[in-house]
């Protein structure tokens, strides 16, 4: 005799006795969704076991087939929505579920903080083993849309031949024909519309992956928020572009526009830039500000892709440092020295550690042009620049242990080497700053970290992706040793 429970739990009665089910794909199942995960889908319980739903929302009742199963888990598509939850809403772009990029459109977006900062929390409880967690409240955005300063839109051709060019379908290289992101800035759509029509005009072929052949691979689109420069880069499967005058001669006539580019990438691979770019009109780069400091981005300049939370998010990190003026700090993946340009405004001296090397050729720039002179800025990784630093100042200072006021940390996800933190606790900083792309790794390396010499004092998250799952953490360590208000004294 088959039961079916509420919610969509099922078993199965055998001579009185309850007997879990065994869950097949294909096999479709009635649900709750009662949590997300870290890219947004949907969470709910079949008979105990958890299932992973993409587009399904926090407080849906759905109709999900069964896709894959693992031994305690599985996962499911949304077939319908039966009930939907209170705080799903009408989402701007009609492709949210098919592109990869919009995860939790679907959400409100007050819902969607809530959501973020239950999920920084869950970690530092569950990962970290924190119990008293000092959080602050999330910092949001006041506009949600169109934030983002680059994008980078796939060019190739529909069934029909027709060139096309938006945003890949989650994990695909499907093109999903979109001109106009509700999170882009509103000139991509006019960027996009001449280049298309440019190179149908003038029979430029869009690159084919599977073929390796055609020309025009990527179109790549920055703007400078604060000072509307607007900069092009094409990025081609040869040396030079057909017709290049035609595509600046029309590029021009757009106000802000600034460097107009092509980035030479002739390797089959998802890498989307090559390594050398050939400026067809105008400078190589733009310009931009974050708060007052002043930043050149070229084509191959990372740089945060939302600079309003950006900006609040550095600042964020500053107020954390506690900074008077005479403290030495270390930025350790520093880029192209957004965070430690931040820092120099007020620290004694910064010195910043990145292992791209154009990057740092970009944050000795930013410092020349902005007339700061007390940060200095390394090549290599930070795991190995850190340690050896230790290790030589020991030795040049008969055996005198190297200090650092604060240390600055902001990993790519994988967080922290092992090393690195255990150089970090050699050397003794009063202050740690742990901006974090990720919450469980950041999670994991505050453990080690308050395992030893520090404490937890503030976290704060910022919604630096709105509408998609990730959120960015800025954490504040200060070593036990000093006493509760010792921090706010200085900080004062």
């Amino acid at each position: 005799e088959v039961k079916e429970a509420p919610w969509g739990l099922f078993f199965m009665r055998e001579n009185g006795r309850r007997r879990k089910m065994k869950m097949k794909k294909n096999e479709e199942y009635q649900i709750r969704i009662d949590d997300m995960g870290v890219n947004g889908e949907g969470i709910g319980k079949v008979d105990g076991i958890t299932l992973f739903v993409k587009d399904a929302l926090i407080g849906d009742v759905a109709r999900v087939k069964i896709m894959k199963m693992k031994k305690q888990y599985g996962f499911a598509r949304l077939m319908e929505v039966l009930e939907p939850s209170p705080w799903r809403v009408e989402p701007k772009c009609q492709f949210h579920r098919q592109c990869g990029g919009c995860q939790i459109q679907a959400l409100s977006y007050e819902k969607q903080l809530e959501f973020k900062q239950n999920k920084v929390l869950g970690n530092l409880q569950r990962i970290g083993g924190f119990t008293e967690i000092p959080m602050e409240p999330i910092v949001g955005m006041e506009d949600p849309w169109h934030y983002r300063n680059k994008a980078q839109f796939p060019v190739g051709k529909d069934k029909e031949g027709n060139l096309i060019t938006g945003f890949y379908a989650g994990r695909t290289h499907q093109i999903i024909p979109n001109r106009d992101c509700a999170l882009g800035v509103s000139v991509n759509r006019e960027i996009l519309d001449i280049v298309l029509d440019t190179m149908t005009e003038e029979g430029v072929e869009a690159y084919d992956e599977e073929t390796g052949k055609g020309l025009v691979r990527h179109i790549l689109i920055r703007y400078g928020f604060k000072t509307g420069e607007i900069m092009v880069c094409l990025v081609i499967n040869g040396d030079t572009l057909k017709s290049a005058e035609k595509f600046v001669d029309k590029l021009v006539q757009i106000p802000g526009m600034t460097s107009i580019s092509v980035c030479i990438n002739k390797k089959q691979t998802n890498v989307i830039m090559g390594d050398t770019v050939k400026v067809l009109w105008g400078q190589g780069y733009i310009t931009d500000y974050i708060g007052d400091i002043k930043y050149q981005i070229s084509p191959l300049s990372f740089y945060q892709v939302n600079p309003v939370q950006t900006e609040k998010l550095y600042g964020q990190a500053l107020e954390y440092a506690g900074l008077t003026g005479n403290e030495i700090v270390w930025d350790l993946y520093c880029g192209i020295g957004t965070i430690s340009l931040f820092l120099a405004q007020k620290a004694k001296q910064v010195y910043g550690v990145e292992i791209v090397p154009q990057a740092i050729e970009d944050a000795k720039n930013n410092a020349k042009i902005n007339g700061i002179k007390n940060a200095e800025f390394y090549v290599g990784k930070a795991e190995e620049i850190l340690p050896d630093y230790y290790a030589e100042y020991a030795k040049t200072h008969n055996g005198e242990t190297a200090h650092a006021d604060v240390i600055v940390v902001d990993p790519p996800r994988k967080g922290c080497d092992a090393v690195l933190l255990d150089t970090i606790l050699k050397m003794q900083p009063n202050r740690i700053v742990y901006v974090s792309c990720d919450s469980a790794t950041l999670a994991r390396d505050l453990k080690i970290l308050c395992e030893k010499d520090y404490r937890l004092v503030k976290v704060r998250a910022v919604d630096q992706f709105s509408h998609t799952g990730h959120v960015e953490t800025v954490v504040l360590l200060s070593q036990l040793k000093q006493k509760p208000d010792d921090y706010i004294k200085c900080h004062d």
